[in-house]
């Protein structure tokens, strides 16, 4: 499942048995040679190659210069799987030929295993000696190319490094032999990632979590047993809020594909039974490393299904307000390439998108890029995050946290063993890596007013400029706990809403240049019964004005929507000042207002019958009219239930 830092890649272009040297003079004067250099051939055809390369060694022996030798060891070596003895036996053997256009399979090859090594001014020159034969394979041909701007990007890019210093998460999140794709909730204060004891079959990946208490990691746990099973779960992501889970299954009962995406929801400190994501979402085909959006209602995945640009492609989907998933689509060739395009990571703000990639220019391997996201949704180019994130291996999965101040990843390094290992690193974000916007979070419980208990309610987010929904999440009908992201430059309107109850609304303003800081709020429903009433903290005029703002429409919308649930309930909307003026102008200015509102649900098909407004002027402050801040809050409009 994890494809991108332990798949095992090998030369399968190039050599071929070095044929050529039999119907050419071979390099050598010493006759002992040529005789075990042709022994070995023998050798090789028997299928011996151990015995094969023992008369190469013993022919090199006896002539050092033996370049064909070399060679031919080089492609033994290849078939046997010994990948650093290749790039020995190429290089000396290469060494010691003049140039010749019938040695560019070896260029290339070498070519290869010097851009492997990062040996990147060596590789270049190897390419260059492949392209000059004019080889008539175009694969090779168009690799070679692409190779060469990698090179040039790559050299470029190590002449300016980034301010990049990543430091081992501790060893108690470090515990396993690998560890991958981490995640944090909104609040950073659970940390989630895949890992598996080892690489041996039975060595399964599973998901685990991890706590933060007075600012460390604590030691991680199975995320849960209604989770983690026998079958393979790993490359998970987890919503905002930490109710959402979205991880990747294999061989499962219910699977349809390779591997599938599988949806669970936690309910106080239980997770419901995993759900596989059904065919609108996952594929015949391989459909795994997910990424949620901070809502939970948005899901970047990884897929090898037709219909892409590449061979893995970058897919989204999207949660319709019944819980159901929409089929899935192309995320679309402005970010899919036609090489391997994974591992997505959309940032809290979903602004901007971290996934890793093979297809667009980088340093070789599978280099992490951002794309951001830009006027009417569409993603810009992606970037290549440079050096020394990126090198020549492949790179593993990014995330970010919504401040855009930390950074997790993970490394694949080897062992004093020369075993492999995948550890998790966490950074302080370089300013050219963050998102374009950062976020922060609102937290707290939804509770009765009356008794105090908490309450399952849905919690929703309006960007006012544009009317839309943003984001939608509900509170833990055990715990009343809810989160959600806020990110700057937007201003929300906010509701909390269950039916029984007086609709809450709020308002945040984050379209100044103020410090994004979390928001500690719990919320307190009334129930609906007559007496109740609630400020609508979302309606605008201008000042001294009474006609209500165009960014006014979410609220008044929702009112519409609140009286249409019941057709029973009847309200008065009143009009409320601050002490600023006369009282006859405030009390003109109030009643104006208040009507201003009637009218606007009036004219959307509420009966006039169920309405009735009155302004009262400066005479019901919910504050004394001694500070700004006072006076603002006395300005406002309320709705009582009759």
């Amino acid at each position: 499942m994890y494809k991108l830092l332990f798949a095992i890649f090998f030369l399968t272009l190039g050599i071929n048995s070095a044929s050529f040297a039999q119907t050419k003079a071979l390099s050598t004067s010493s006759s002992k040679a040529e005789r075990l250099y042709y022994k070995a051939d023998e050798y090789a055809k028997a299928r011996d190659f151990d015995k094969a390369l023992e008369s190469l060694a013993d022919a090199v022996a006896k002539d050092p210069g033996f370049a064909e030798a070399y060679l031919k060891a080089a492609s033994l070596h290849k078939m046997m799987g010994h990948k650093a003895a290749v790039f020995e036996n190429l290089k000396k053997g290469l060494q010691l030929l003049p140039y010749s256009p019938a040695l560019a399979p070896y260029y290339f090859d070498l070519a290869e295993l010097y851009f492997d090594r990062g040996a990147y001014e060596q590789a270049k020159a190897r390419y260059s000696d492949f392209l000059k034969a004019g080889s008539r394979k175009p694969n090779l041909v168009a690799r070679a190319r692409q190779q060469q701007q990698s090179i040039d990007f790559a050299l470029e890019a190590m002449q300016h490094p980034v301010n990049f210093s990543p430091v081992p998460l501790p060893a108690s999140i470090n515990s396993f032999q690998l560890q991958y794709f981490p995640y944090t909730t909104a609040d950073q204060r659970f940390f989630i990632y895949t890992a598996r004891a080892g690489s041996k079959p039975e060595q399964d990946e599973n998901i685990f979590i991890s706590q933060r208490k007075d600012g460390a990691w604590q030691a991680p746990v199975s995320i849960s047993d209604a989770i983690n099973s026998p079958a393979n779960e790993g490359a998970a992501t987890i919503s905002g809020d930490g109710k959402s889970l979205v991880f990747t299954s294999c061989s499962r009962s219910d699977s349809q594909g390779d591997c599938d995406l599988y949806i669970s929801f936690r309910t106080g400190n239980d997770w419901s039974k995993p759900v596989n994501m059904g065919n609108t979402v996952n594929s015949k085909a391989w459909d795994s490393q997910p990424s949620l959006s901070a809502d939970g209602r948005i899901l970047y995945f990884s897929s090898t299904r037709g219909g892409g640009v590449g061979k893995e492609d970058i897919w989204v989907t999207q949660r319709n307000d019944d819980g159901s998933w929409q089929k899935s689509v192309n995320l679309g060739a402005s970010v899919n390439s036609t090489g391997r395009d994974m591992a997505p990571s959309i940032h809290a703000s979903g602004a901007a998108l971290y996934f890793v990639s093979d297809g667009h220019t980088g340093m070789g391997g599978l280099d992490i890029f951002k794309a951001d996201r830009g006027a009417g949704n569409q993603w810009s180019a992606p970037e290549n995050l440079g050096y020394p994130l990126n090198t020549q291996e492949d790179e593993g999965s990014l995330f970010i946290t919504p401040d855009n101040k930390m950074g997790y990843y993970s490394r694949q390094e080897t062992t004093g063993t020369g075993s492999a290992t995948i550890k998790l690193y966490q950074f302080e974000v370089p300013e050219e890596w963050r998102s374009s916007a950062s976020s922060t979070f609102a937290q707290g419980r939804v509770l009765d007013a009356g008794t105090k208990k908490s309450v399952a309610a849905q919690v929703q987010l309006y960007d006012t400029e544009a009317d839309s929904l943003v984001q939608q999440v509900n509170s833990d009908k055990i715990t009343g706990e809810y989160t959600v992201v806020l990110t700057e430059g937007r201003q929300y309107a906010f509701y909390v809403s269950t039916p029984g109850y007086l609709m809450n609304s709020l308002s945040f303003d984050y379209t100044s240049s103020k410090a994004l800081t979390p928001v500690a709020l719990d919320i307190y429903l009334e129930p609906l019964k007559a007496g109740a009433a609630v400020v609508l903290n979302n309606l605008f005029f201008g000042t001294g004005q009474y006609t209500l703002e165009r960014k006014s429409k979410t609220e008044l919308d929702k009112l519409i929507a609140f009286m249409q649930q019941d057709k029973n309930i009847r309200i008065e909307i009143s009009g409320h000042t601050d002490d600023v003026g006369s009282g006859k102008d405030n009390m003109e200015l109030s009643e104006k207002r208040a009507k201003a509102v009637a009218e606007y649900l009036t004219g959307h098909g509420i009966s006039k019958n169920r309405i009735r407004y009155k302004g009262y002027g400066e005479s019901k402050p919910l504050k004394p009219n001694t500070s700004d801040e006072n006076r603002q809050l006395n300005r406002r409009i309320e709705m009582q239930v009759l």
